[in-house]
């Protein structure tokens, strides 16, 4: 899931509007007005170092207990192999010709906006590919481009892109929705407008990677440096450090090897929950420690305060999948359903007919009107009527000149209408 944050500097209060599109970290932000070209040649700039007055904190937070997915595939190939297919494991990767899912073909590469003197083209040379906002025509055109360096999203519906300027790292205001089968505005970003100076700070990247090293620890900076960064959720994201845990295999110590891991399954049911609730409890309201520090088995409301789950209060469907289960009445009446119950994070997610089958697990089809009308296939499928896709009332996309919200599964199980399900 995404979680993207708008810096301040940009002339917005500190709150996240932001879209997931099927693993798209995408996220809003302030644009150029129409027709407005960016000053060629000036670096753009999201939060600097200490803009809020005082020094800058240097971030320094040590990873040595860490290793790396290598080092759990010597023993455990069979879940490295299989969790590689997963949008958790590909949510981020180096921009290349088999990680970006958008066309550069002719024709189909560019995208044109709701100004007629400002289009975007994609453009591919070898292994390198790039974006370019061209405003007017020759011989009077003007022209802006920018490299893409990193993936994020799986791709299921869409991805995002961003770039590297120096040690900041920065959004690509075009998109692909592998839905439409095309390029589209990222969300937030205003159709007719350009803008390359949505900053893409820790908070962003926590959700989408392992690790950034951030070099300074105002929670709004980009800045990070630029060869120690782990891309794809790791095994170590859920499992915490493993480096205790690899060595008590390569050495003569007499300590348990599973003394020194995480085994999510075996953790109290609110610690699983906080495992999956770093990325899939909301945005949070205040950040307690730095991004990509939390470690599975601990109290993740030291870390992030998430704020609290008010039965009576309307949690929108993007990205709250953990606070929308909460007020399910099946999460309630269970002493330990977790996330996991449904959801096996080392496999790529089933079809609707699979998980359909953990719902009858605990429920029988019981005659009534709706059932009846859906006939036999009502066993395959609970899952679109009482987990519908929802539109969200905070994400929406700017796509030939409406206002488009996207859907997205909602997790508070329960018994929609027909109309509340359109």
């Amino acid at each position: 899931m995404f979680l993207f944050f708008v810096p301040t500097r940009m002339g917005l209060n500190r709150e996240f509007v932001i879209a997931f599109v099927a693993g798209t970290l995408l996220l809003a932000s302030a644009a150029l007005s129409p027709g407005q070209a960016p000053s060629v040649g000036t670096k753009a700039k999201a939060v600097s170092p200490g803009s809020r007055g005082g020094a800058a904190k240097k971030l320094s937070i040590s990873r040595s207990a860490y290793v790396s997915d290598e080092a759990c595939a010597r023993c455990h190939q069979d879940k490295i192999g299989s969790y590689a297919k997963t949008a958790h494991h590909i949510t981020s990767q180096v921009a290349n010709k088999n990680t970006i899912v958008g066309t550069f073909s002719p024709g189909a590469n560019t995208m044109q906006t709701a100004d007629p003197n400002l289009t975007f083209r994609m453009d591919s040379k070898d292994d390198d590919f790039f974006q370019t906002a061209i405003w007017g025509s020759p011989p009077n055109e003007r022209t802006h481009t920018q490299r893409f360096n990193l993936v994020i999203g799986s791709g299921g519906k869409g991805q995002t892109y961003l770039f590297w300027d120096d040690d900041q790292l920065f959004q690509l205001p075009v998109g692909y929705s592998t839905v439409l089968g095309r390029w589209i505005n990222n969300p937030g970003y205003k159709d007719g407008t350009a803008s390359f100076d949505r900053g893409i700070i820790p908070r962003c990247l926590e959700c989408h990677a392992t690790y950034f090293e951030s070099q300074f620890s105002d929670p709004d900076a980009n800045f990070y440096d630029t060869k120690n960064f782990v891309l794809g959720i790791s095994c170590e994201r859920c499992h915490g450090p493993g480096r205790r845990h690899v060595e008590s295999y390569t050495s003569k110590s007499t300590t348990h090897p599973a003394a020194g891991i995480v085994n999510p399954a075996r953790l109290s049911r609110a610690r699983q929950e906080d495992v999956c609730a770093q990325c899939h409890g909301g945005q949070g309201e205040r950040f307690l420690q730095p991004a990509f520090t939390y470690v599975p088995g601990q109290p993740l409301d030291k870390y992030i305060d998430l704020g609290p789950v008010d039965s009576a209060k309307d949690v929108d469907v993007h990205g709250k999948q953990g606070k929308l289960l909460v007020k399910s009445q099946c999460y309630q009446m269970s002493q330990n359903m977790t996330c996991s119950t449904c959801h096996d994070v080392h496999k790529r997610e089933p079809g609707l007919a699979a998980m359909s089958e953990h719902c009858l697990s605990c429920h029988q089809v019981e005659g009534s009107v709706t059932h009846a009308n859906v006939g036999e296939g009502i066993a395959k499928n609970c899952i679109d009527c009482h987990m519908p896709t929802l539109e969200s009332k905070i994400v929406y996309l700017d796509v030939d000149g409406k206002r488009v919200r996207p859907r997205f599964r909602t997790h508070w199980i329960k018994i929609y209408s027909e109309s509340e399900r359109r």
